[in-house]
């Protein structure tokens, strides 16, 4: 009764602009991602039985090498079934040729496609989204010139992001565990940035920079993004471990945040980052910037 309205009145979404069918349409995918999603749903096969061509991403492989070499032989969509590192891969090219491009979920988390209204739990399903898809224009946002989908995350997250033991570790655990994450010196790197006002600051503790502000939960990275075609980053500052620690016990959120189109972070040394959840180093300074409805994301 009431509680099925109040679901159907929470899950309904803003209906798409019906859009024309690609003729070439490409599916890359990755079988190992996400414990293996795209064997078990028999991906490929679904996908050629609507007209794609799917692509197998063998290990070792260059996704966006790969992607290039389809464009050029004249694909006229990109899809990508894996996790949001590869997603970004397969986004950036198909915004920069203006191709339409749907995100499969078969990654592990599959973030983006939650924050983009993509059904999680039907993976095949959403393949019809170049048969039977509607399009919306989404941001991608870029750091030192790399794209992302979901977020950077900076400081102690990152540092720990690195370390096998702390990936699914949430901030609580985190500040709970700062000296062991940070190791015997116990010093995070130290980052430089401008809060709004022009104020500089000096943090190690833990930056979040996102595709579009989160609704942020008391755990890194958890919480989704009301909106990803604002125009603008979202930035999240952790600054000081003790304190956030303070904070989270009166259950208040330890994290300050704001948005903006651009953000610098300095640092006198490389930085460890999680980049849609992967871990890399980052040269400073680190530059980031929103880049507006560059996206054609089509949706079954």
């Amino acid at each position: 009764g009431s509680f099925a309205l109040a679901r159907r009145a929470y899950s309904v979404r803003v209906p798409l602009p019906a859009v024309v069918a690609p003729e070439r349409p490409v599916l890359f995918f990755n079988p190992k991602s996400g414990g293996g999603k795209a064997e078990e749903f028999d991906l490929a096969a679904e996908a050629e039985a609507r007209g794609y061509r799917a692509v197998e991403l063998a290990k070792g492989a260059d996704l966006a090498q790969l992607v290039q070499v389809e464009v050029d032989a004249g694909a006229d969509a990109l899809a990508m079934a894996g996790g949001d590192g590869s997603q970004a891969v397969v986004a950036e090219i198909a915004s920069e040729r203006r191709l339409p491009y749907a995100c499969i979920p078969a990654g592990t988390r599959n973030h983006f496609a939650l924050d983009l209204g993509v059904d999680r739990e039907d993976v095949v399903g959403a393949l019809d989204a170049f048969v039977d898809g509607g399009e919306r224009l989404v941001d991608l946002a870029e750091v030192n010139g790399r794209v992302f989908v979901n977020n950077v995350s900076l400081g102690i997250y990152a540092e720990a992001v690195q370390k096998d033991e702390y990936r699914e570790a949430k901030i609580k655990t985190l500040l709970d565990t700062v000296p062991e994450v940070l190791g015997p010196d116990g010093d995070a790197p130290e980052l430089e940035w401008q809060s709004p006002s022009g104020k500089q600051h000096q943090s190690g503790a833990a930056i979040l920079v996102s595709n579009n502000k989160y609704r942020l939960g008391k755990a890194v990275g958890s919480g989704t993004r009301p909106r990803i075609d604002d125009g603008k980053l979202g930035i999240a500052i952790l600054a000081d471990p003790v304190s956030a620690g303070r904070r989270l016990r009166r259950f208040q959120s330890p994290w300050r945040d704001w948005s903006a189109t651009h953000f610098e972070v300095g640092s006198d040394q490389e930085v460890a980052a999680g980049i849609d959840g992967e871990a890399d180093t980052l040269i400073p300074p680190l530059k980031f910037k929103i880049r507006p409805g560059v996206l054609r994301v089509r949706i079954a």
